[in-house]
């Protein structure tokens, strides 16, 4: 064989080596035809639907809203259905035999001895001329009333019955407090501030659910791009191997480039099994943040992108301070802190309640006992043996440590804002660097294949300079990944993740076979 033969066999090799690159956009087109297209905002309304965390989130609210109806209701009488039914050791009495014992011997005296004038004639038809009967009359008849009344003292049980042994009642009663030291008023201020802190948790855990969306379906786009790069190389050093193991066969090149080619080819093979299994493990991630059941593969259709200024990293510590949930739950940790010190100090004030009780029904009660009673009550504990005075202490400690909990975490968010801050840039120089690293790239591999076509380059050298195009094309896709999440992190510790979206706006979008050329 000819070296012009081999040249033209070798420049078809290539030439079909090119043409499998070119159609990587059919590739892509293919895979994304392959999946359920999706969009970044159709993806993050799925998630907020279906996220067990939102939902959860949205549960505990509802449970505080509740809370605080109930602590409203601290404020109102609290009306009560009481049913009793008591057994006492014995019934209860009073011994009379004393007023007995006292007034018998007046009786029995003045119905033997007594003499008795001046008594109102009770006969109506006499009385006028008579008014009081004369005391020959009027004595016996005192004297034998005495008698009767006598014999009734003597023959009448002196143990008076109070009330039975067993009785029961069904009774209504009342209860309203009317001053408690502030006691009440410091549980509703709680309860609305734990509401707060609740709506601040469920903003700290929604960002936090952005972010995750983000570095998962760009995530799941770098893993399918990639994966597709793996693909084009894969295809051109089967081609490659092909062709050197034809020419070796021939005996037209050295073992060596058979070598390299096998090389190669392993590597290439290496490197999209693990894109695929990447590409797996990420779309199964983001089908478990978005909380749906795995229906074939999802193809993210919003590119990655970057944009290449943005604002000052002032502007996100300022944004932090305002909107961060995470410093809002702390200031409302310490609004709780100082509410429990008010409950604890409303300790040492006295309480005092309106009340009233009223009798609907009884099985004997003594009727002795009123139908109902009203009146106010006062309690004041004077000696506890201190330990309210140390519960208000304690209170105030928890308030000391809520306010360094607070610089703490300020300090942190500003530190991390610093860091995601400079990681955009970071991300934005090497998007610089890499466009030139793309440009060298793309003119070496040009350079190597004209001189190849020419006969003054070998095959290697021309996979060698495909691989490095390769490599840079893959770097460009992380760049900019990295990019996407280190800004989302950004905006979420900023208090605006909500505005990630806002920032494709003027972007740069990226999809990578855009590039080839």
């Amino acid at each position: 064989m000819t070296r012009q033969h081999i040249l033209s066999s070798k420049t078809k090799v290539f030439e079909l080596l090119m043409i499998i690159l070119i159609i990587g956009i059919n590739i892509e087109a293919q895979t994304t035809n392959s999946g359920s297209p999706l969009t970044f905002d159709e993806a993050l309304q799925i998630t907020l639907t279906n996220s067990e965390v939102v939902k959860q989130a949205t549960f505990h609210n509802r449970q505080l809203e509740e809370e605080i109806k109930s602590v409203r209701n601290l404020r109102l009488p609290q009306i009560s259905l009481n049913a009793n039914y008591i057994m006492l050791s014995d019934d209860i009495t009073i011994d009379m035999h004393e007023i007995r014992d006292a007034i018998t011997p007046l009786y029995g005296a003045l119905s033997r001895y007594g003499v008795f004038n001046g008594v109102p004639n009770p006969d109506p038809a006499t009385n006028g001329m008579m008014p009081y009967l004369p005391q020959e009359i009027s004595t016996p008849l005192v004297r034998e009333q005495l008698a009767a009344g006598l014999q009734k003292i003597e023959n009448s049980n002196w143990d008076k019955l109070i009330q039975k042994g067993q009785f029961g009642t069904l009774s209504a009663g009342v209860q309203w407090p009317l001053f408690t030291g502030g006691k009440i008023n410091a549980a509703n201020r709680a309860a609305n501030i734990r509401l707060k802190e609740a709506n601040f948790s469920e903003r700290q855990k929604n960002a936090a659910l952005y972010t995750q969306l983000v570095e998962r379906y760009f995530g799941l786009a770098l893993a399918i791009q990639a994966e597709m790069v793996r693909e084009e190389v894969l295809f051109a050093m089967e081609a490659h191997l092909k062709d050197a193991e034809k020419l070796f066969n021939e005996g037209l090149i050295a073992r060596a480039e058979l070598l390299h080619a096998q090389l190669h080819h392993a590597q290439a093979d290496r490197e999209l099994r693990k894109a695929r299994r990447e590409r797996s493990i990420v779309s199964e991630a983001l089908t478990n943040t978005m909380a749906v059941e795995a229906q074939g593969d999802i193809q993210p259709i919003t590119a990655l992108f970057y944009k290449k200024e943005i604002e000052s990293v002032d502007f996100f510590k300022i944004s932090a301070m305002n909107a961060n949930p995470i410093l809002a739950q702390v200031e409302t940790k310490k609004e709780l802190a100082g509410q429990g010190t008010r409950a604890e100090r409303s300790a040492l004030l006295p309480m005092v309640a309106a009340f009233g009780n009223y009798n609907i029904a009884n099985i004997d009660l003594s009727p002795n006992i009123s139908d109902y009673m009203v009146g106010l009550t006062l309690s004041w504990k004077l000696f506890g043996g201190q330990s309210a005075r140390h519960k208000v202490k304690s209170a105030l400690f928890l308030e000391a440590q809520v306010n360094e909990a607070h610089l703490k975490a300020s300090r942190d968010i500003e530190t991390g804002i610093e860091k995601y801050y400079q990681e955009v840039l970071m991300a934005l120089e090497q998007m610089e660097e890499l466009e030139t690293a793309w440009d060298f790239a793309n003119e070496h591999y040009r350079i190597r294949k004209q001189a190849f076509n020419e006969g003054l380059s070998t095959s290697t050298e021309v996979v060698d300079a495909s691989l490095a195009l390769a490599k840079v094309r893959i770097e460009r896709l992380q760049t900019i990944y990295q990019y996407d999440v280190a800004l989302a992190r950004l905006l979420e510790l900023a208090g605006i993740s909500d505005q990630f979206l806002s920032y494709r706006v003027g972007a740069i979008t990226y999809h990578e076979t855009n590039n080839i050329q």
